[in-house]
This record gives C-alpha cells, structure tokens and sequence, in this order.
C-alpha cells in the first residue's frame, strides 16, 4: 500500500517518544526525517537523521523544507529555566512554524502537555475550551505554543493537532498514573489519527489511554478517529500494593499537573 506521506519530519526525535514515533509511524511515510539536539542512534534506510538546535531559524527553515507533515516533539521535556524554555520550547517552535509556514507544510502534530492546563483540579472535568492555567515555565510554554498553532491556522492556514500528552512510559509506575497514562502504543495511535485525519483545523486533543478514571472531556477532538486500545486495569493491584494513598488535600493530588505544582521558580532552585 502507497503510504500517504513522502516525507514525515519528527522533531525530538532522540527522546522517549520520539523514539517510539519512529517506529510507530514509518508505516505512513517513505522517508522520515529525524531531528534532534543529541545523537540519534540506529538511523534505519528509511530514516535521514539532522543534529540541529530548534533555536537556530536558519537550521529550522533548511530542516523543514520538503516534508508533507511535522510531528513536533522536540524542546526541554520537563520544568528548566527560563532562558533553556525560552530558545527550546518558544523560540524553537515558532521557527518551526515559520519554516512550515515558508515552505508550505500544512499540518503539524504538536506535542502539548497536560502542564498546559495543570492548575485545573481532577475533578474539574474540563474540556478544551476550558482556559490555560499552566503550572510552571514549561506549561507556560505549552500554552503559548499552542496559541501560536491556533494563530498560523486562522492567518495562514496550517493546521494544528495540538496533543495534552499526560504521563507516557512504558507503564504506570504511581497511582496519580493510573488516570494520567498514555501507552506508547496510544500514544502512536493518537499521532497517526492526527495526521490523517481529513480535517483538523486546530484542534486541541487530550492524550490518554482508556484508564476507568476519565479527568477530562475529550468529545471536541472526536474528529480525529482517535481510538485508545490501552488501559491501566492490568497493573492497578501492583500499583496499589507499592503505593499508599495519598493526602486527598494535598495540591499535587488535586490538581491535573500532579507534582509540578508543588515546583517553585526552576530559576530560583538553581540558584541554591
């Protein structure tokens, strides 16, 4: 079968899930094109791997040339400083956009983060229409890229899926990841229905397995075609043998960001 696309473009693709979306997605495209700061290892034929830095414009714009569709997974992974959040996260994806938008992509799949929202308490039950309220320099960063996707689609036409990844491992390792996981495999499903969906627009996506705890309302993403096969049943009585209950009150339990609401300002830790 002709995959649908020439050529994919997967930014961090050296990390975690960068690394299962190689995988994952070789299926839909005859070359992927692999970008990441460190070292990418085991490039296959299928692969053309690019070391390059997401706020170097100049390399951003020769990185997207050519590609049909960008999965932007690339930039700081967690809460850092202000200056490594700024030139990664907020620098690094409006060159990515820019380079889209100059050289004619018309869809990226953005990995978002539930830090976007992570001052939301669980019992909320919000949809995506409810209002950013990060919970650190990172979230902050999610939600400004998420506007930016929301403001390339209205002006220029390039269509957003802008994915609020919870919590991505292998498994669920603590009991705030029994409701928060996203398999591997869910998580390349969710990637793949958003980059062949007929339509996106943009489009804000929760990214979750089928956990029996349900914290949000994911219907506005339905046009996706998202489908989670995967659930956290299977290792609910380990978690909870290994794990006591935790404090209802405490703040990273009642709040969709866990323990990054607990952080204070990176740039102050690091001082100490």
């Amino acid at each position: 079968m002709t995959p649908p696309f020439e050529t994919l473009l997967i930014t961090g693709a050296a990390g975690r899930l960068g690394s299962e979306l190689r995988r994952g997605l070789a299926p839909l495209a005859r070359k992927l094109r692999l970008a990441d700061v460190a070292e990418i290892k085991d490039v296959q034929p299928n692969e053309e791997a690019v070391i390059c830095d997401l706020a170097d414009e100049a390399a951003m714009l020769r990185l997207t040339q050519g590609v049909d569709a960008i999965v932007h997974f690339g930039g700081v992974p967690l809460e850092r400083g202000w200056e490594a959040i700024l030139n990664a996260n907020i620098r690094g994806s409006y060159h990515i956009y820019e380079g889209a938008r100059k050289n004619g992509v018309k869809r990226v799949v953005y990995a978002s983060s539930v830090h976007a929202i992570g001052y939301h308490a669980l019992e909320d039950q919000i949809d995506a229409n409810a209002p950013h309220r990060p919970d650190g320099l990172y979230g902050l960063s999610k939600c400004f890229v998420e506007d930016l996707g929301r403001l390339y689609w209205d002006k220029f036409g390039i269509e957003t899926a802008a994915l609020r990844i919870f919590s991505s491992f292998p498994e669920p390792a603590d009991r705030r990841m029994l409701w928060s996981w996203l398999s591997f495999d869910d998580c390349v499903r969710l990637v793949t229905a958003a980059l062949t969906a007929p339509r996106v627009g943009f489009t804000v996506s929760f990214g979750l397995s089928d956990n029996a705890v349900k914290p949000v309302d994911n219907r506005l993403a339905a046009h996706l075609g998202y489908r989670a096969q995967d659930n956290t049943e299977a290792y609910r009585a380990g978690v909870a043998a290994r794990t006591p209950l935790p404090d209802p009150k405490a703040p990273a339990v009642r709040h969709l960001g866990g323990w990054f609401v607990d952080l204070g300002h990176p740039d102050d830790e690091a001082k100490k």
